[in-house]
């Protein structure tokens, strides 16, 4: 399984979340689990995803999704399970 953790940040504005499920429904991206907050108006969503079944790879899917953050004004990395896990471990 080709596990991806996917963080979209910014100002809170409408359709964030259907863009970029779209996007990953596009490419065959499956959301595993996902959690998503808003305060003050700022916009937080995390999402564990399985690549698997895509015919992209993970750097072109995170290129792919940066584009499409900064075309709706907001943030958005796409990471390998283990690359994201190594860089927030304590």
């Amino acid at each position: 399984m080709k596990k991806t953790i996917i963080t979209v940040v910014g100002k809170d504005t409408v359709g964030i979340i259907a863009r970029v499920c779209t996007y990953l429904a596009e490419n065959n991206v499956n959301i595993l689990d996902i959690s998503q907050t808003i305060v003050d108006g700022f916009f937080n969503m995390m999402m564990v995803t399985d690549a698997t079944a895509s015919e992209k790879d993970i750097a072109a899917l995170a290129g792919d999704l940066k584009a499409l953050g900064e075309e709706i004004g907001v943030v958005i990395m796409c990471q390998h399970e283990e690359i994201f896990n190594k860089m927030h471990r304590i």
